[in-house]
């Protein structure tokens, strides 16, 4: 049976202020410590990871001004975040520090995925940032404590280079990407809105000692019923540094399994 906030928009809404009320009472008495301090201008001495993503890609037959005015939000959601230090014990929450997406602030319609589908909405495309933190975590010692995949996948790929289903999608605001440093170390994320390229790096207070490989594993289009499923799983390698390196762990990340909204006959295999 599915929820009651399914069938009318009003009840849809009323959960969602349900949720977003519960999140803030969490934060509010919560014990942990969230990361606050924000150093834009300096950084730490050792990188972990660069990873830049595309900023304005071909999806399907998406309008590309939407794409256009993603920019627009991307910008304010960095300047909330870059140069954030995650001190050891401390919890990075993207909507802690982001906040609630709105016109007065200055976010403008861009693309968000929501009720199965595509659509335009305030302060679409911040996903793309929240995506790039979650990749460079999962490339270091920060503990993933909070992390949601969207339920569908949209539009077929064009130009992907990460593994389908390494995102981590955003809906203010409990719909969150939380990062754990149970580590001695501190962490900083720079962050930039480039001319082509949104830009980041995971730096730390000492030089990483080990290697992180994550790549996916199984990948497949389903047929069950009526639909069809897009499968795989995301996979981490660590391994030792230098010659004769030897792997220190091998473990599975993420399971996924979403609804697909696009044709792909030829790739789909029957069950």
């Amino acid at each position: 049976m599915k929820p009651l906030s399914l069938y009318h928009p009003a009840l849809y809404w009323l959960r969602v202020w349900q949720k977003r009320l519960f999140r803030q009472i969490a934060w509010r008495f919560s014990s942990r410590q969230y990361a606050v301090s924000i150093d834009a201008e300096s950084r730490l001495p050792f990188r972990y990871l660069k990873h830049t993503s595309k900023l304005i890609r071909k999806l399907g037959n998406s309008d590309i001004a939407l794409q256009h005015n993603k920019v627009i939000n991307l910008k304010l959601a960095v300047s909330s975040i870059n140069g954030i230090v995650i001190a050891p014990g401390e919890y990075f929450s993207f909507c802690r520090l982001v906040g609630r997406p709105t016109r007065k602030r200055g976010y403008v319609e861009g693309m968000e995925l929501s009720f199965g589908e595509a659509r335009s909405g305030i302060g679409g495309g911040i996903c793309q940032l929240s995506n790039l933190i979650h990749w460079m975590a999962i490339h270091s010692p920060l503990v993933v404590a909070e992390r949601s995949n969207h339920s569908f996948d949209p539009f077929p790929d064009e130009g992907r280079v990460l593994p389908f289903g390494s995102g981590a999608a955003i809906f203010y605001n409990y719909v969150d990407l939380v990062l754990h440093n149970p580590t001695d170390r501190h962490f900083q994320l720079k962050l930039k809105v480039g001319e082509q390229q949104l830009e980041g790096e995971l730096l730390c207070d000492r030089v990483r000692e080990v290697r992180y490989h994550v790549y996916q594993v199984g990948h497949r289009f389903l047929r069950e019923g009526g639909r069809v499923f897009r499968e795989n799983e995301i996979w981490r390698e660590v391994r030792s540094k230098g010659q004769g390196s030897e792997v220190l762990e091998n473990e599975r990340l993420y399971r996924n399994r979403v609804v697909v909204k696009y044709g792909v006959e030829e790739l789909v295999v029957n069950v």
